[in-house]
This record gives structure tokens, C-alpha cells and sequence, in this order.
């Protein structure tokens, strides 16, 4: 049961990831917004519920996809984080139980259009735009600012307002639709690629190297959202804000609506819901904010996403079309994916052609029979589900879908162990797919990140034998002058993918451990062994019990690392990589701290705070060997309270007897001893 659903975690991280790379970075989307809300709501779930078997690189951990290469990688002074997402009423009314709960029944909220289109956000200095860059992974984006000045509703300059001396401003880029289908059809007349949708088009424009070029190309930019320092002590609420900034010279959406509780913002929805198809532009929901910033203060934020703001999302669009055929992908780790083909149909502005069936269950679920027409839904953009089979379309005599009993690759017979919902091909020295994609893991970027190799280009070493295993790559050296009479492979291009190969061998232990591709190891668990363990041989010589006592690791992960370094062929391999010279100890650095009043201390912060913000209370609390925790409970030792505090904090604070103390209280306790 375990293994199950370790297992299912392992694959909707990596789906989702997947999803969120060709969404954000490729703008090319592969599944519907729906779909993907329901994968990630799941994943969330498993998660809370099995914390041990988390994947650092989660889409739950992290915000939106990787950035480009093409543009200056700027970070975000402030994170630009992600909504959770609702297609229920119900989920909308325990959102404001949980609000009110948290901050007391006074709250109002900001109901607004959610645009389809692409995130910026816009920094200005002195009333100038100084900078414009993209979502990126939540943390740093792409500078894209030539571009965004060519769009003719963003400000260079503001020459009016009382705004601070500098301030960002998030906002969302977009494209009308008219302007949409005129510019897809020119490029249609001249034989150019046409977009799926506005989305893409914008997306695609935006990310342009020409700013003459996205010129051409009408983008349209709404504002919706202010940060600056000490932003509470220039309006009380995000309805004032976006007010003001409307006198700046802002484009901001006309349609936002102040939401006195929960029955306004049901209606505000019902509305948009027939009304956006009169839009010149798409949407695809709404999103609520709470409106008083101390009340967002209180409520704060998860990982991801903020507590005091949620986006409703419409229904999905559903079409019929036929089952061509199933083919079976395998993955790195033996994993046989079945994926339908479909007959292409058009679906909420794009073209479906495939559909992943995830494993043998869903087939058998749905009942599938060769040639069956399927229904398809998506909830904005693309890869759909098949949601069910039009039966009375079925032809007589159709076969039902059998799943195969060998790999499709190399013939080996799979297997699938009790619990478990997918098939595996086990042979991990002889499959094609599973060798060439362990090589692919080895150079990703959240691995060895190695630069000047690629994906196409593991593929390619593979069909030339030039890599069978990962440990290869540090030979390639030796092959130079082979690799200089192959299509594409200048001695420049070689030069630099040996150079990133060379300084790989830099990458700390715990990025080597994750890149070896064990089974269930993500990035978190592999700096997890590599932190108790400090080296390979220390793992290697550990009980599997030793390895499950770990703080999150488990005995499923534990048994199937300690079957992994217990492999004669892995072992080879370890040394091999060893003898390349790569880190296989992890090299401890010494934590400098300001001084350590506070070792020792656990704290919460809450509420707005006249002197600092939250942020530089936390981090002056760790600085001096202080820890921050993010609830209430017998563990902490201290509740940092300010103005506006939520009562539910409060009253669970008295009950359980922690000390409430002030910021003032605080300096004292950190100047006590020094």
C-alpha cells in the first residue's frame, strides 16, 4: 500500500512539474487547468497525509515553471506565488470560514477577473519603469522589460500621484481576441506556425529577442496588485491601493468589485460566468482577496500560496472524438505509461491530439475498446481526460483494450507488485528508455545541471554507444575527435559540454545522490541522507532500519535505497563516479549568527508591527539562534504579537499558557546579554 502510494506521489510530481515547464517557460499547455488543479490537490493530499515521501522539487514546494535562457535572470524582491484554486461553492464558503475564523467576522473582500495571459511584474523608481520581469519560477524571472515597454497601455513614466520613491506592481499581459484571430490568420496566409490561443500568443510575443517585433503585436497589460515597503502605512486595504494606483496612470480592470461576504461573491461569480464570453478578452474565473492588509498579514502564507486570497475557476468544456490507438511510453524507472492518440478536435481554442491513461486501472475503468468514441474535457487548455466512452457509438465486435504483458520496448515481461497500480519493466541494464532517461536525470538542472548536454543529445551519445551508463559522460573527454565528425557538434559546442561536464564534478553530495536516480530519492530525502550520513560509504555500510530512523525517510524509501547501493552494478558505478571525481561527502559549512541570545527558542509572529514588518522580525530572530514555527502549539515557547491580531491565535495562545510578548520584548530579551 506504502509503495503504492510513494509511487503515485513519484508520478504526480513529476507530471505536474512537466506540466508546469511547458506552461510556463515553452507556453505549451499539455493538460487543462481543471485537471491539472485536481492532480495537484491530490498530490497535496498525499502529502499531508505521508509528509516522509516529498519531493523537494514538489510542485507543491515550488511556484509556477523554470525560466528561459534567453533573457537576464532577475530575482523577485517580493515572491510572485500562486493562487489555490476552487471549481466549488462549497470549497469558496470554508475558504471564508477560514478566514473569518482566523481574523473575526468583519472582513470584505476584492473580487476580480482572471485574466488567461502571462504574469509581470513592473518595478518603478522615481516614477520610472526600471524593470519588467516574468513570473519565472516564483522566485526569479526573465527581464523582459524592452519588450513590455512596446505595450502601449504600461506607463514609462507617472506624472502624477503621491506614489513611493519605489514600488512593484504585479499585473497580467494579455491579447483581445480580435486582435488574436487577425494576427493568427496573417501568419496562417504566410505559411507561419499559428498560435493555439491569446495565451500562447502572448506568451510567445513577450519572450520575443526583437522588441520592433513584439511591437507588431498588440499586447494589452491589466495591473492588479502593489507592493512596496511599508505598504500598510500608505493605504489600509488592496481596494485603496488599486484605486490609487488607477490615478497613477494604471490600467487596472473596470470589472473589480468590493464583496461585503460570501453571497456577494457568489453572485459577482454567476455573473462572470455568462458574461465573460462578451469580453474582448478570456478568462477563466475569479479571484477573491481578502481586502484589509493586516488581516492578510495575520493570515500569511503557506509555501505556495497566500491564505487570504483564492481564484475560482470555471467549468471544463467537454468535446467527442475517437480513440485511434494506445502506446505505451516507459520511463526511467521502468514506469509504462499508456497514452491515448486521439483524433484531433478542437477544444477551448486548441487542438487535442493525446491524452495519458496514467495505468492499466484507468483503462479497465473506463472501459475503453479499440476505435471507441470518448469524451474529452479540459478546463481551459490542453492534454484533456477521457472522461468516459459514448457507448452508443460503440461498432459491434470492437476488442476491449488489453494492456500488455511485456515491455514495448524490449520484450521483457512486466510486472506489478501487489498494491501497486503500475507496471514495471525491470530491466534496468537492457531498456532502451530506461537507460537513456537515467542518463537525462543524471544532467538535469535540478541535478548535476550539467551545461552543453541536452536530452536530444543523451539520445544521440546513446544510439552511437558512446553512453551506457551515467559514469560514461566522464569519458567523453577521451572521444573528442570522434565527437568532432558528428552532424551539429562543433569543436565551440564540444568545448563547452566538456567544460559543463568538468565542472560538475563540483556539485555538492547531495546533488550527486539525487542525480543517481534512485528510486523514491528526490531532491529533499538525497540532502537528507547526505546531511546524518555525511558520505556514501556511511550510507552504504547503514541497516536499512539505521536509514528509516532518518527524520522523513521511512522504510519504504530506506529499503529501496539500501537495495540500490547493495547492487553489485550500482557499487561499480558509485566507484566509477568516485574515480571521476565527484563529491561523495558532503562538506559542512559553519552557520555565523549574530549571536545567540535566543538559542534554543521557538517563535510565531503575528499581526502588523509599527517599527518592523514580519519578515525582518524572523530574521532577526534566527540571526540570533532563534526558531521560527508556523502554528500554535505546546512546542513554542514564545508569540511575537502586534496590532490586529487574530483572535483564534490569540485565545489558543492563553489557553495553552505561551507568553505573549512585544517586539519591544523581544529586542530586550536580544540585548539582555549583549
Amino acid at each position: 500500500m506504502l509503495a503504492d502510494i510513494q509511487e503515485r506521489i513519484a508520478q504526480l510530481t513529476k507530471e505536474l512539474n512537466e506540466y508546469n515547464y511547458q506552461y510556463y517557460v515553452l507556453a505549451n499547455s499539455l493538460i487543462s487547468d481543471y485537471d491539472f488543479d485536481q492532480k495537484l490537490k491530490e498530490l497535496e493530499s498525499l502529502e499531508a497525509q505521508y509528509p516522509a515521501f516529498i519531493d523537494l522539487n514538489s510542485p507543491t514546494q515550488k511556484v509556477g515553471g523554470d525560466i528561459t535562457q534567453k533573457f537576464n535572470t532577475v530575482q523577485h524582491r517580493w515572491p510572485m506565488m500562486s493562487l489555490g484554486n476552487t471549481y466549488s461553492e462549497q470549497e469558496l464558503r470554508d475558504f471564508d470560514e477560514r478566514v473569518r475564523k482566523s481574523v473575526g467576522d468583519n472582513v470584505q473582500y476584492v473580487c476580480e477577473l482572471k485574466f488567461d495571459g502571462l504574469s509581470i511584474s513592473l518595478t518603478y523608481e522615481e516614477g520610472k519603469l526600471i524593470r519588467a520581469v516574468t513570473r519565472g519560477d516564483g522566485t526569479q524571472g526573465d527581464e523582459v522589460t524592452n519588450n513590455v515597454k512596446t505595450i502601449r497601455s504600461v506607463p514609462h513614466h507617472l506624472t502624477k500621484g503621491n506614489f513611493p520613491n519605489l514600488f512593484e506592481i504585479r499585473g497580467e499581459i494579455f491579447m483581445h481576441r480580435a486582435a488574436f484571430e487577425r494576427l493568427n490568420k496573417k501568419r496562417e496566409e504566410n505559411n507561419e506556425q499559428v498560435y493555439a490561443n491569446p495565451r500562447n500568443f502572448a506568451s510567445g510575443t513577450i519572450k520575443l529577442q526583437d522588441p520592433k517585433e513584439v511591437a507588431k503585436r498588440p499586447l494589452d497589460c491589466f495591473l492588479y496588485f502593489l507592493y512596496a515597503d511599508n505598504r500598510n502605512k500608505l493605504f489600509d486595504t488592496h481596494w485603496d491601493s488599486i484605486q490609487a494606483v488607477r490615478s497613477w496612470g494604471f490600467q487596472i480592470c473596470q470589472h473589480t468589485s468590493l464583496c461585503n461576504n460570501i453571497e456577494e461573491i457568489i453572485k459577482f461569480i454567476s455573473f462572470w460566468d455568462q458574461e465573460r464570453y462578451n469580453l474582448s478578452y478570456d478568462i477563466d474565473g475569479i479571484v477573491i482577496k481578502v481586502n484589509d492588509y493586516a488581516q492578510q498579514e495575520e493570515l500569511g502564507f503557506t509555501a505556495k500560496s497566500p491564505r487570504w486570497a483564492i481564484s475560482y475557476k470555471y467549468k471544463a468544456e467537454r468535446v467527442e472524438t475517437q480513440l485511434d490507438r494506445i502506446t505505451y511510453q516507459v520511463g526511467r524507472t521502468g514506469a509504462v505509461t499508456p497514452v491515448a492518440n486521439l483524433k484531433p478536435v478542437l477544444l477551448a481554442g486548441t487542438t487535442v491530439k493525446r491524452a495519458s491513461l496514467h495505468n492499466a486501472n484507468e483503462i479497465a475503468r473506463l472501459d475503453l475498446h479499440e476505435g471507441d468514441t470518448v469524451y474529452v474535457e479540459k478546463g481551459g487548455e490542453i492534454i484533456p481526460k477521457i472522461i468516459g466512452v459514448n457507448g452508443e457509438k460503440r461498432a459491434v465486435g470492437t476488442a476491449p483494450i488489453i494492456y500488455p504483458s511485456v515491455c514495448p520496448e524490449c520484450g521483457t515481461p512486466l510486472i506489478r507488485q501487489e498494491g501497486e497500480a503500475v507496471h514495471y519493466c525491470p530491466n534496468e541494464e537492457g531498456c532502451r528508455p530506461q537507460i537513456v532517461g537515467k542518463l537525462q536525470h543524471f544532467i538535469g538542472r535540478k541535478m548535476m545541471d550539467i551545461q552543453g548536454m541536452g536530452d536530444e543529445t543523451m539520445e544521440t551519445f546513446y544510439k552511437l554507444g558512446l553512453l551506457r551508463k551515467i559514469a560514461d559522460i566522464y569519458s567523453l573527454k577521451d572521444h573528442k575527435e570522434e565527437l568532432k565528425t558528428l552532424d551539429r557538434f562543433g569543436e565551440k559546442s564540444i568545448d563547452n559540454m566538456l567544460t559543463g561536464i568538468e565542472q560538475s564534478k563540483e556539485k555538492p553530495f547531495e546533488k550527486v545522490l539525487f542525480a543517481l536516480g534512485i528510486r523514491h530519492v528526490g531532491e529533499t530525502i538525497a540532502k537528507k541522507l547526505a546531511i546524518h550520513f555525511k558520505n556514501i560509504n556511511a550510507i552504504i555500510t547503514a541497516s536499512a532500519e539505521e536509514m528509516a530512523a532518518v527524520q522523513d525517510i521511512g522504510g519504504r524509501i530506506a529499503e529501496s535505497v539500501y537495495s540500490y547501493l547493495h547492487t553489485p552494478q550500482h557499487l561499480l558505478e558509485i566507484g566509477r563516479l568516485q574515480e571521476a571525481g565527484l563529491n561523495f561527502e558532503i562538506e559542512e559549512q559553519e552557520i555565523v549568527f549574530a549571536g545567540d541570545t535566543l538559542q534554543g527558542k521557538t517563535f510565531l509572529i503575528s499581526g502588523v508591527f509599527a517599527n518592523f514588518s514580519r519578515e525582518e522580525l524572523a530574521q532577526l530572530i534566527e540571526s540570533y539562534g532563534g526558531k521560527m514555527i508556523s502554528s500554535i502549539s505546546a512546542k513554542l515557547n514564545y508569540l511575537v504579537a502586534g496590532d490586529k491580531m487574530g483572535p483564534s491565535k490569540l485565545a489558543k495562545a492563553e489557553k495553552l499558557q505561551i507568553p505573549i510578548i512585544s517586539d519591544q520584548d523581544l529586542l530586550s530579551m536580544i540585548n539582555q546579554k549583549n
